[in-house]
């Protein structure tokens, strides 16, 4: 019976360190942009201001009908 009680406070402790850093990385505005993230994985690099739009010989002939 003992141990029982003494699992029961070990998961009572591990769920309440796991709920202490969830709450922590919410303060610390871990969740606060949702939308970046999903698109910097599509980039290797950040994303230049400048857009070039260079045309390179294999576009040119894919375009001709």
């Amino acid at each position: 019976m003992s141990v029982i009680i003494l699992l029961l406070i070990a998961s009572v402790s591990v769920a309440a360190l796991f709920l202490g850093a969830f709450l922590w990385s919410v303060k610390s505005g871990q969740y606060d942009d949702e939308t970046s993230p999903p698109l910097r994985i599509l980039f290797d690099d950040k994303p230049s201001s400048k857009t070039t739009t260079k045309t390179t010989s294999v576009e040119k002939t894919n375009s001709k009908p």
